[in-house]
C-alpha cells in the first residue's frame, strides 16, 4: 500500500492535509506502506495488491465528492470472494497499525524537538510552568504547599475497549523501535538494509498473525497485560517526570539540592477486582491480582536497588559514613551475619555500597516471603533509604545523594510494595440481595451473585491487606449508589464476612453516582452517608478525606451527551460546595472512557474546565482500554501526558482559573439551562421512540460486538437488546462509532444550539466559557470522525425511515452550528495536526466500512428469513469482526 496522495478532499477543504504533513512523517508512512504492499504481494500475489489498491483509490475519489465512485467501491467489495474480502480487510487494518505507530513516533520526535532546558521558560501546560504561574498569583510559599500536596491518581481498568491483540501490540512495538533506529543519522548503507530486512520480517509477522483473539482473556490475563505497561514505561518515567520539575525548581542547584518535587502519582487498578457484572472476577482472582502486582514491583525494586548499590563505590575515606548509617549497618548485621559478611568482603571500605546491597537483598527477601530478612512495609524501606541519603549528604556527596538514589526513593513512594492500589467494585443491588439472603435465604431464591462469593471478597481484601499492606486494597466502589443504605450495606457485609466489625478489613467505601437522577441526588446521599458510624470513623482516621465517583458513561447514555456534560458540572459544583461546608478534603473520581460519549477527550483541558474547589490539587480518573496503551505505552508520550495533567491539576485551583470558571458558569447559566432542556428532549425523542432498541441493534454491529473476545467482562448486564437499560455504555458507544455515526458524542446538540439561535451569544460563550469551549471542540472532533454517506448506508439496514431521518437531520444541524460557532470552513480546521490525521485516515476507514456493511447485510438477511448455512454465517461474522478491528484502529476509538 502507498501513501494517500493522489486525491484529497480538495473540493470541500480549505486546507490540504498533505501540506501539513511533516516530511519525516510523510517519509515513514510512505516507507511502511510500500513495505506492507511488498508483503501483501509476496503472500497473496499481485492480484491481491491490485484489489487493495483499486479499493483504496475508489474510496479516496469518493471522499472528494464523487458519490457514484462510492457505489463503484461498494460494488467492488461485493464482488470479492469471502477469502478476498478478509484479506483486504486485513490489509487495511495492518496499514492503520503502521500509520498509527508512525504518527506516534513522530509525536515523540516533536516532543524531543520542543524539549526545553531545565532552566528555560516552561509553558503553562508543564508542571514547572504551572507552578510558576501559580506562584505569581498566590506567592511562592502557598504555591510550594500546593505542589507538595498535588495528587494524580490514574486507575487502570479492564473495560473491553482495546480491540488490538497483545501479539499485534508486540509487533507494533518492535516496528516502532526499528523506525526509531532508522532515524539515526550515523546509520550506514548496510545498517539501513538490515533495518529494511527486519521491518519486512516484522510487517510480514503482523500480516500473518491472527488479528482476532480466539478466546476471551481471563481477568488474570488482563492483570498481566497491565503489568507490561508498568514494566515498559511507568516504572522508569515517573521519576523522570518528578526530576524534570525538580530540576526546574532548583535551577543551578539541580542535582545537588534537596528535592522540591514530591512523588505525586499513585497508580490504581480495577483489573482483577471490578466484579460489577463480571462473574469471571472472583475473590480468588482479587487475591492473585494483588500478588502478581506486588511480585512485579518488588522484583523491579530489587533490581534497581542492586544496580544503585553496585554503582555506589564510594570509599569511606572520601565519603565517610554517618553515625546513623553505621547504626543501620549494625542492625543489618544482626539480621544476617552471613549476608553482610559476604557483601563486606566484596565491597571493603565502601559502607554506603554495603548498606544499599543489603537493602536490595531485603527487598528480594520480601518478595520471597523470607520472614528473617523481609521488610514489614514500604515505609521501613524508605526509612533505610533516607538514612543512606542523609549520610551521603553529610559527607558532601550531594550528587550521589540526589541522583539515582532520589529516583529510587520516588519509585518507592509512588508504587510502595503493592504497585497498584487495587479497587473493588460491585453493584449496589448485589449487596442488597446478599443482605436479604443472609436474613432469609428463601427470600432470594436466585441471587445474581452467589452470596458466599460476595462475602468471600471481604475475606480476600483482609488477606491482601495483611500480606501487602492496607493501601494495597482498601477502596470499595458501589455502582449505582442511590442512598446511604447502599454504603452501609458494604460495612455490614464486611462485618458479617469476618465475624465482627473489629475483624473487618479497613474500607473506604466510595459512592458511584451514574445516572442523571443519581447525580442530582448526590449531595443529599453524601449528607446521610457521613452520618454513618463506619464512615465517621474513617473520616477521623484519614483527616476528613473522602472520595466520590462520578459516572460519565451511563449519565450520557441516560440523558445524552450535552445534558450529561452539564449535569456532571453541576454535580461537581454542588458536591464541592457540600464538602467545603463540612471541612472535607474531597477527591472527585472521574469514571471517564476513551470515547467522547464516555467523557473522553483531552484530560488536561477537562480538568481546567471544572468548577471551583472540585479539583483542589487532586485528580483521579479511570484509564480504559485503548487509552491505556495510547497514553502510557510510549515513555515520551506517557511522560508528557502525566506532566500535562499534573500541570492542569495544579492550575485548576489557581484564583484566575476558579474565578473564570465561576463567572462564566454564572454568566451563561440561562444558556446552559436551554441547552440542557432542548438537547435532552431531542435525545429522548430518539431513544424513547417505540422500537428504538431493536432498530439500534439492526443498524449497527451492536450484537456482533459482543462476539469479540475483547475482555473478560460481558457486554451486557443480562437482558436482551429489547431494553437499553442493561446494555453497557461501552458497546453503546462502540456500536455507533463503528457505524461512522458517533451519535453518542453529539446527538441533541444541534437542536439545542438552533433553539438558542443567537450566534453572537454562542460565539461569545465559546470564547469565554471553558466548559462550553471544551464541549464544542470535543463534538467537532466526534463529527470529524463521522461520515454522512457511510452513516446513511448503515441506517438503511433498518426499516425505520423516521428514526434514520431524525439521526441524519440532527447530524447535519449539529455540524452546521458547530462550524458557525467555531468559524471554521471545515471540521478541525483549527487543530491541523488532529485534522490531518483524521482527514488522511477517512477514505481507508470508508473501505473497511464498506466491507463491514457487506457482512452486516448478509447477517441481517439471515435474520430476515434468508437461508444461510452455518458456514456462511461464520464467514460473515469473521469478516465483520475483522472490519471492527480495523475500523477501531483507523478511528483510534472503540468505547
Amino acid at each position: 500500500m502507498t501513501e494517500h496522495s493522489e486525491t484529497v478532499d480538495a473540493a470541500r477543504a480549505r486546507w490540504d492535509a498533505r501540506s501539513f504533513m511533516p516530511d519525516e512523517l510523510r517519509s515513514d508512512v510512505r516507507n511502511l506502506g510500500a513495505l506492507l504492499g511488498q508483503v501483501i504481494a509476496e503472500d497473496g500475489g499481485p492480484e491481491l495488491l491490485a484489489d487493495v489498491e483499486q479499493l483504496r483509490e475508489l474510496a479516496i475519489a469518493a471522499l472528494a465528492g464523487e458519490d457514484a465512485t462510492l457505489d463503484e467501491a461498494e460494488a467492488l467489495v461485493d464482488s470479492f470472494s469471502s477469502t478476498r474480502a478478509e484479506q483486504v480487510a486485513r490489509a487495511f487494518t495492518c496499514y492503520f497499525h503502521l500509520v498509527n505507530l508512525a504518527e506516534e513516533y513522530h509525536r515523540v520526535r516533536a516532543l524531543r524537538a520542543r524539549d526545553t532546558p531545565a532552566g528555560g521558560k516552561q509553558g503553562p501546560d508543564t508542571l514547572a510552568g504551572a507552578y510558576a504561574q501559580l506562584a505569581e498569583e498566590i506567592g511562592e510559599e502557598e504555591a510550594g504547599r500546593r505542589l507538595a500536596e498535588l495528587e494524580f491518581h490514574p486507575v487502570l481498568t479492564a473495560h473491553p475497549t482495546e480491540a488490538r491483540r497483545r501479539a499485534i501490540s508486540g509487533t507494533i512495538r518492535r516496528i516502532t523501535d526499528l523506525v526509531a533506529a532508522n532515524d539515526d543519522p550515523r546509520l550506514g548503507a548496510r545498517g539501513r538494509l538490515e533495518i529494511r530486512r527486519r521491518l519486512l520480517s516484522e510487517i510480514d509477522t503482523m500480516w500473518r498473525t491472527a488479528h482476532l483473539r480466539r478466546t476471551k482473556p481471563s481477568p488474570i490475563d488482563e492483570v498481566r497485560t497491565a503489568m507490561s505497561i508498568f514494566e515498559e514505561t511507568l516504572f522508569q518515567i515517573l521519576p523522570q517526570v518528578y526530576r524534570q520539575t525538580d530540576d526546574w525548581l532548583n535551577g543551578e542547584d539541580r542535582g545537588r539540592a534537596r528535592p522540591r518535587a514530591q512523588a505525586f502519582v499513585r497508580l490504581g487498578s480495577w483489573i482483577g477486582a471490578d466484579r460489577d457484572g463480571n462473574p469471571n472476577v472472583t475473590a480468588a482472582t482479587t487475591r492473585k491480582a494483588a500478588t502478581i502486582a506486588s511480585d512485579h514491583i518488588l522484583g523491579a525494586l530489587e533490581r534497581e536497588g542492586t544496580r544503585i548499590g553496585l554503582a555506589m563505590t564510594l570509599d569511606e575515606g572520601t565519603t565517610p559514613p554517618s553515625e546513623e548509617l553505621l547504626a543501620l549497618w549494625a542492625r543489618q548485621r544482626q539480621l544476617s551475619d552471613e549476608l553482610t559478611s559476604t557483601i563486606a568482603a566484596e565491597a571493603p571500605r565502601e559502607p554506603h555500597r554495603q548498606v544499599m546491597l543489603v537493602i536490595a537483598a531485603r527487598i528480594g527477601a520480601t518478595r520471597q516471603r523470607n520472614a528473617d530478612l523481609a521488610y514489614a512495609g514500604a515505609a521501613e524501606l524508605l526509612a533505610d533509604l533516607h538514612v543512606v541519603q542523609e549520610s551521603l549528604r553529610s559527607a558532601g556527596a550531594l550528587r550521589k545523594a540526589h541522583g539515582d538514589l532520589q529516583n529510587f526513593i520516588w519509585q518507592v513512594e509512588s508504587f510502595g510494595f503493592h504497585l497498584t492500589e487495587l479497587e473493588v467494585r460491585q453493584h449496589a443491588k448485589v449487596h442488597a440481595q446478599t443482605l436479604a439472603w443472609i436474613e432469609d435465604p428463601a427470600s432470594v431464591p436466585e441471587p445474581s451473585v452467589a452470596p458466599e462469593e460476595v462475602l468471600d471478597v471481604f475475606r480476600s481484601i483482609s488477606a491482601v491487606q495483611k500480606r501487602h499492606g492496607v493501601d494495597a486494597c482498601r477502596r470499595y466502589i458501589v455502582s449505582f449508589t442511590r442512598g446511604s443504605d447502599d454504603i452501609a450495606a458494604v460495612y455490614r457485609l464486611a462485618a458479617h464476612a469476618l465475624g465482627s466489625a473489629e475483624q473487618a478489613p479497613v474500607l473506604d467505601v466510595i459512592p458511584l453516582f451514574e445516572t442523571f437522577d443519581d447525580l442530582q441526588a448526590a449531595p443529599t446521599v453524601l449528607e446521610e452517608m457521613i452520618a454513618l458510624e463506619p464512615v465517621r470513623a474513617r473520616l477521623e482516621a484519614t483527616g476528613n478525606r473522602l472520595e466520590v465517583m462520578l459516572g460519565y458513561s451511563d449519565s450520557a447514555k441516560d440523558v445524552g451527551p450535552v445534558s450529561a456534560t452539564l449535569a456532571l458540572y453541576v454535580a461537581q459544583e454542588e458536591i464541592a460546595e457540600w464538602a467545603r461546608r463540612h471541612g472535607i478534603q474531597l477527591t472527585l473520581f472521574h469514571g471517564r472512557g476513551g470515547a467522547l460519549g464516555r467523557g473522553g477527550g483531552p484530560a488536561n483541558r477537562a480538568v481546567l474546565a471544572q468548577p471551583p474547589h472540585s479539583v483542589d490539587g487532586r485528580f483521579k480518573l479511570t484509564e480504559q482500554g485503548e487509552v491505556i496503551a495510547a497514553r502510557y505505552g510510549n515513555k515520551a508520550i506517557a511522560e508528557r501526558h502525566i506532566d500535562q495533567v499534573a500541570a492542569a491539576t495544579l492550575l485548576a485551583s489557581a484564583p484566575s482559573t476558579e474565578r473564570r470558571n465561576a463567572e462564566t458558569a454564572a454568566r451563561y447559566a440561562d444558556l446552559a439551562a436551554r441547552l440542557d432542556e432542548v438537547s435532552r428532549a431531542r435525545f429522548f425523542e430518539l431513544v424513547h421512540a417505540e422500537g428504538f432498541a431493536p432498530w439500534f441493534a439492526q443498524v449497527t454491529p451492536q450484537e456482533e460486538i459482543g462476539l469479540l473476545a475483547l475482555g473478560s467482562r460481558p457486554a451486557r448486564r443480562g437482558l436482551s437488546v429489547e431494553s437499553l437499560e442493561d446494555l453497557r455504555a461501552i458497546p453503546w458507544v462502540f456500536a455507533w462509532t463503528q457505524a461512522r455515526i458517533n451519535l453518542t458524542g453529539w446527538f441533541g446538540l444541534g437542536s439545542a444550539l438552533a433553539a438558542v439561535g443567537d450566534l453572537d451569544l454562542l460565539r461569545a460563550a465559546y470564547r469565554e466559557w471553558p466548559l462550553f469551549n471544551t464541549l464544542i471542540d470535543n463534538v467537532e472532533m466526534s463529527l470529524a470522525k463521522t461520515d454522512h454517506r457511510i452513516a446513511q448506508r448503515y441506517l438503511d439496514l433498518g426499516d425505520r425511515d423516521d428514526l434514520a431521518t431524525l439521526v441524519m437531520s440532527e447530524l447535519e444541524l449539529t455540524q452546521q452550528w458547530v462550524l458557525d460557532i467555531t468559524e471554521h470552513a471545515q471540521l478541525l480546521e483549527g487543530r491541523r495536526v488532529l485534522g490531518r490525521a483524521v482527514q488522511l485516515r477517512n477514505p481507508y476507514v470508508d473501505a473497511l466500512s464498506l466491507l463491514q456493511l457487506r457482512a452486516l447485510r448478509g447477517l441481517r438477511s439471515s435474520t430476515g428469513g434468508a437461508e444461510l448455512s452455518p458456514e456462511k454465517i461464520e464467514e460473515l461474522r469473521r469478516l465483520l469482526l475483522l472490519s471492527v478491528n480495523g475500523i477501531a484502529a483507523g478511528l483510534q476509538n472503540t468505547g
